[in-house]
């Protein structure tokens, strides 16, 4: 499912990662924990596309990514990434129904179809009396299923997630990290989540300590 073989990345010539190799299999729930400033929300921008290693190689279903042009690494990750972030991301002068469409649309698909899609994720989530309600309107556990449904709208391989819990209540966190399980469970996605929550964290298949620029 997705590969990184001796990936490396620097900032201001501070080497934030030096020789990162993992190996995630579909359907696998994995955590990444650390402390801050350990490269963990580096890394997980990497695996999503989202920033460029210095070297190494990263394969996602096979396809070595980090050889495409910008165009073709945009659509691939509009396709089969998707993204959950500690602080939702939402935009805030569009509706749930909305916010969780943008995907499909960027990608250009059918209207009516994405429309339908988006409906049934959000009443999946259990958020069917909240598909007009804008952000400002939605509790912080609320927004961050919408934030969820958005990042399933287009049926991706992985959901990468940065601190999703991080900033919900201990209710919402646990409502959240149920909501991986069922996911997995019903779409069998994968999912990369950088965390400090130890529940979350005990409860994923694997644990992958990041130290010193380094996966243990």
């Amino acid at each position: 499912m997705i590969k990184a073989e001796s990936i490396t990345k620097s900032y201001n010539g501070l080497q934030v990662l030096k020789g990162i190799n993992l190996h995630i299999e579909k359907g696998e729930i994995v955590s990444i924990v650390g402390a801050s400033g350990a490269g963990k929300t580096t890394l997980l921008q990497i695996l999503g596309t989202l920033d460029k290693s210095d070297n190494g190689k990263l394969f996602i279903n096979e396809n070595e990514v980090n050889k495409f042009s910008s165009s073709k690494m945009a659509n691939f990750r509009n396709k089969n990434i998707g993204f959950v972030f500690q602080f939702h991301q939402l935009l805030p002068e569009f509706s749930a129904l909305e916010n969780v469409s943008m995907p499909a649309w960027i990608g250009k698909q059918n209207e009516k179809e994405v429309k339908a899609k988006a409906i049934e994720l959000l009443d999946f989530l259990k958020l069917a009396d909240r598909l007009h309600h804008k952000p400002s309107e939605l509790s912080g556990g609320e927004q961050q299923r919408v934030a969820v449904a958005r990042a399933l709208i287009n049926n991706p391989g992985v959901i990468l997630a940065d601190e999703p819990s991080g900033n919900l209540d201990s209710t919402a966190a646990e409502s959240l990290h149920d909501l991986f399980f069922d996911l997995r469970k019903h779409f069998n996605q994968t999912f990369i989540i950088v965390t400090h929550n130890e529940k979350l964290a005990a409860r994923s298949d694997r644990k992958l300590l990041i130290r010193d620029g380094v996966v243990f």
